[in-house]
C-alpha cells in the first residue's frame, strides 16, 4: 500500500556549493520548509540570497520496500535544485513555484542513505519569471515541505473529481483517475471510488471496474456517480467539503489508495458578471504575495492559512488573486475551508522567454492544474505571463492546455491595455487609470489597480492614507455599477518585498492595505466595512484626530463603517447623527460616512472625539479618539496561544505604541525590544525600530513543549508579556 512520511527533520544546510569531502561538522542543522538567508524586514540586497547552496539528509527507509517504488516529493525549492542520492545525480529541476517528484527506489541502499540537494537560488534569465525585471523577490532554499512515499509499481497517478449538472436535478460526480504503471509486465487492476463527507462517513460506494495498464505506461478511466445522495453545495457563506476515497485492487488485495477533498458548486463569468451557484457577485478581492519579512517565502502552515483568514475575515474579501504564480498549498486549503474564491496564476511578471523558457511556462500550467483542480475555491486559470505582450502560438497552447486538463473552469490572462489579444475565455485587465475604464472586451475582471500608482506607507501624512483609501473606495464602487466588470481585485494584500528597481528604494513595495506584518492601513477599512453588520460590526475613522492636515483642519472626516447611522460627539457636545454616503458611492453596499462642517481651524481648542455606531436604531460600536496623543501602553499581542513543537510551527508576534483609547500611534519612534523565555526563537528584528507605530517578529517553535514567555519593552512604557504554549 502507499505510505506517506514526512520528510522536514535531520537536514543539514551550507550556503555555499559543498562537494562530498565537506563533513557534516561544517554544516547547519534545519528543519524544512527552510529559507536560505534570514534578512531583515526592509534595507537589504536581493543578491544577499542569491546563491547556490547545499542541503544533505542521511536517511534510513522508515519501512522495508516489499516490491514497492520511493519516491521524493518536493513541494517547492527555489529556484533550481539538482538532487543527488547515494552518487546518482538526477537532471536539474528548474523553477519553484510547483512541485515536483523524483524515484529514487534504484538507487537505495541498505542503512544510510546520503540525499545531497544543490539549490541554485540565483536569478537565472532560462527559468520564469526571470529574464527581465520582476516586481517581487523569489528568495531562496527547500521553502515548502519534502515527502517521502511509497507505492506500488501500478499506482494512481492523478485524481480529478469533476461534479457535474449541479445546479439540477440531474447532479452527477464523475472521477478520472489515472493510473501509472512503472514495472516491467503490464497490470490489470480493480479501481473503485467511495464518497464520504468531511469527517470520513461513507456517503457512496460506486461500482469497482477494470483497467488494464500497460508496462512503462497510463491508463485513464473515469468513475461514475450517477444517482447522489443529498449534498451541500460549496459556496462563501457555507463551504461545504467532500471527499473521494479512490482504491486500486488486484488479485493480490488491496494496491493502492488516494484521498481527496472537493466541492461541489458551479462558477461561471458571464458577459453581465460572475455568477456562484447561480448568484450574481460582484467581486471584490486583492492580490496576494506569499513572502513574509525576515523568512521570505519559506513559512509554514499556519502562516500560510492566517493570511486566507485575514484576506476573508479581517478584510472581508470574496476573492484572492495568488499574483504571480502557484502558491502554498496551506494557504489554498484554507481558501477551500473558508469559501475565499481564488484566480490562480503561472509564474512570469511581464517577460516571455525563448522556447525552452515556454516549455517550462507550459510545464508550470499543467503542474498547477493537476495539483489544484480539485479545489473548490479556485473558480479561473490564469495562464498568460502577467502584463506581458501578446504572443498568439505561446497562448495559443497554454489555453489549449488548460482547457484539456480542465474543462470544468474558464481560462484568463492578465494583461495591462485594453487592446490586447483575446485568446482566454475571460478578460483580465489591470487598470490603473484612477477610475474603471469601460470594458472592451467581456467577460472582464479587473485584476489590479492602485498599486504603484498611489504607493502608501502606514506612517505617511493622514491626507495620503486617506486618499489611498479613497481610491480603493471610488474603483468598488464604480465597478459594481458598470456592466460588463466582473469584479475588481486590488493591488495589493500586504506591502511586499522587491527589486532595486521597484518599490521606495528600502526594497519594499508599499502598495498594500496592510503593511507587511498584516497590520492595517486606513485603505484595509474600505473592504473591512463592507462585511454585513451581523457577521462583526466595523467602525473606522480615516483620521488620528490632530491638527496636522494641509489646511490646519479635521475637515472632512472620512469614516468606514458598515454602520446605518454614526453619531459624532467633540467632548460632551454631539454634532449630529450621520447617514453613510451613498450619493458619492452608489456601488457599495457600505459607504463611508462624509462629514463635514465641523468647524475645526488651527489655533482652536478642540476635544476628543467620540463616535458612536448605530445598528438597526440600537448602538453597535463606540470609538474613542482623545486628543491626548502620549503614548500610553506597549501593547504585545501573539496570533496563536499554542503552536507545535515540532521544530518548523510559527506566529506572529505583534507589538504596537497605543494611547490611552487603544489606538495605535503612527510617530511613535520607538525602539521596542523582545526576547523570550522557552524552547522557541525569536525572528526578525531585535531590537526593532517601530514604523507606523508598530512592527512584528515571528517565534518560532523548537523540538521541546512547554511554556515561552515573551517579554517586550521600550522606553518610558511598562513592559509588555505574552505566553505562548509549545505542545
Amino acid at each position: 500500500m502507499r505510505k506517506r512520511y514526512p520528510f522536514n527533520h535531520g537536514w543539514l544546510f551550507l550556503p555555499e556549493r559543498a562537494g562530498s569531502d565537506v563533513p557534516n561538522s561544517d554544516f547547519e542543522a534545519v528543519t524544512v520548509p527552510h529559507s536560505n538567508k534570514i534578512l531583515p524586514y526592509h534595507n537589504f540586497d536581493d543578491a544577499e540570497y542569491q546563491f547556490v547552496s547545499t542541503y544533505r539528509k542521511v536517511f534510513r527507509l522508515p519501512e522495508d520496500r516489499r516490491g514497492r517504488r520511493v519516491c521524493l516529493d518536493f513541494e517547492g525549492v527555489m529556484v533550481a535544485a539538482t538532487v543527488s542520492v547515494n552518487g546518482h545525480t538526477f537532471p536539474e529541476h528548474k523553477g519553484g513555484y510547483t512541485p515536483f517528484s523524483l524515484d529514487i527506489t534504484d538507487y537505495l541502499i541498505e542503512g544510510d542513505n546520503l540525499l545531497v540537494v544543490h539549490v541554485d537560488s540565483t536569478e537565472r534569465p532560462d527559468i520564469p519569471p526571470f529574464g527581465y525585471v520582476v516586481d517581487y523577490l523569489t528568495f531562496g532554499g527547500i521553502y515548502r515541505e519534502v515527502w517521502l512515499r511509497y507505492v506500488e509499481p501500478c499506482h494512481i497517478a492523478n485524481v480529478f473529481i469533476r461534479p457535474q449538472n449541479v445546479l439540477t436535478n440531474d447532479t452527477r460526480i464523475d472521477i478520472d483517475v489515472t493510473l501509472r504503471n512503472v514495472g516491467t509486465a503490464d497490470a490489470s487492476a480493480m479501481v473503485q471510488a467511495e464518497l464520504l463527507a468531511a469527517d470520513g462517513a461513507s456517503l457512496l460506494a460506486g461500482e469497482p471496474q477494470s483497467v488494464d495498464v500497460p508496462a512503462g505506461g497510463e491508463a485513464v478511466t473515469t468513475l461514475q456517480f450517477d444517482s447522489l445522495p443529498d449534498m451541500t453545495l460549496w459556496s462563501m457563506d457555507n463551504p461545504a467539503l467532500y471527499q473521494a476515497l479512490v482504491r486500486v485492487d488486484n488479485q493480490g488485495g488491496s494496491q493502492d489508495a488516494v484521498q481527496e477533498r472537493f466541492g461541489l458548486r458551479d462558477a461561471i463569468f458571464r458577459d453581465d458578471g460572475f455568477y456562484l451557484n447561480g448568484q450574481r457577485i460582484n467581486l471584490m478581492g486583492l492580490n496576494r504575495h506569499q513572502t513574509y519579512p525576515y523568512i521570505g517565502a519559506a513559512a509554514p502552515a499556519r502562516l500560510q492559512r492566517k493570511d486566507a483568514d485575514i484576506i476573508k475575515y479581517d478584510l472581508g474579501c470574496h476573492i484572492v488573486r495568488t499574483s504571480h504564480y502557484p502558491q502554498s498549498r496551506h494557504f489554498l486549503d484554507r481558501c477551500d475551508e473558508i469559501g475565499l474564491l481564488v484566480f490562480e496564476e503561472i509564474p512570469g511578471w511581464q517577460h516571455i522567454g525563448d522556447d525552452a523558457w515556454q516549455a517550462i511556462s507550459l510545464r508550470d500550467v499543467r503542474a498547477m492544474i493537476e495539483r489544484d483542480r480539485n479545489r473548490p475555491a479556485i473558480v479561473i486559470w490564469g495562464v498568460r505571463i502577467n502584463e506581458s505582450l501578446d504572443n498568439t502560438e505561446f497562448y495559443t497552447a497554454t489555453n489549449r492546455l488548460a482547457r484539456e486538463l480542465d474543462p470544468t473552469r474558464q481560462t484568463t490572462g492578465v494583461r495591462f491595455w485594453q487592446y490586447s489579444e483575446f485568446l482566454e475565455d475571460v478578460y483580465s485587465f489591470n487598470d490603473f487609470s484612477g477610475s474603471v475604464q469601460e470594458p472592451e472586451q467581456t467577460p472582464h475582471l479587473i485584476t489590479e489597480f492602485a498599486g504603484h500608482t498611489f504607493p502608501t506607507k502606514s506612517w505617511d501624512n493622514e491626507e495620503r492614507r486617506m486618499q489611498h483609501a479613497l481610491l480603493h473606495t471610488r474603483i468598488h464602487s464604480r465597478k459594481s455599477i458598470m456592466g460588463g466588470v466582473a469584479g475588481a481585485i486590488g493591488w495589493c494584500a500586504f506591502d511586499y518585498n522587491t527589486h532595486k528597481e521597484f518599490g521606495s528604494g528600502d526594497r519594499i513595495c508599499y502598495h498594500g492595505v496592510m503593511d507587511i506584518f498584516r497590520m492595517p492601513k486606513y485603505a484595509a477599512f474600505v473592504y473591512a466595512s463592507q462585511v454585513s453588520p451581523d457577521e462583526r460590526v466595523v467602525l473606522e475613522p480615516a483620521t488620528m484626530w490632530t491638527m496636522d492636515r494641509s489646511e490646519g483642519t479635521n475637515d472632512p472626516l472620512f469614516i468606514f463603517s458598515n454602520c446605518d447611522e454614526i453619531e459624532l460627539f467633540i467632548g460632551d457636545q454631539s454634532h449630529g447623527r450621520h447617514l453613510p454616503d451613498h450619493d458619492t458611492y452608489p456601488g457599495l453596499a457600505h459607504p463611508p460616512f462624509n462629514i463635514t462642517g465641523l468647524g475645526l481651524m488651527w489655533g482652536q481648542a478642540f476635544h476628543d472625539l467620540r463616535l458612536v455606531g448605530y445598528v438597526n436604531g440600537e448602538i453597535a460600536i463606540e470609538r474613542v479618539l482623545p486628543i491626548n496623543k502620549q503614548p500610553h501602553v506597549l501593547e504585545l499581542t501573539v496570533d496563536d496561544a499554542e503552536i507545535n513543537a515540532d521544530g518548523i510551527d510559527m506566529t506572529r508576534v505583534a507589538f504596537r505604541v497605543v494611547d490611552r483609547a487603544g489606538n495605535v500611534m503612527p510617530y511613535a519612534l520607538k525602539v521596542v525590544t523582545l526576547e523570550a523565555d522557552g524552547p522557541a526563537d525569536l525572528i526578525g528584528d531585535n531590537p526593532f525600530a517601530l514604523v507606523g507605530g508598530q512592527g512584528a517578529l515571528y517565534l518560532r517553535a523548537g523540538h521541546e513543549t512547554g511554556l515561552v514567555r515573551v517579554r517586550a519593552r521600550a522606553d518610558r512604557l511598562p513592559d509588555a508579556e505574552v505566553v505562548v504554549m509549545l505542545k
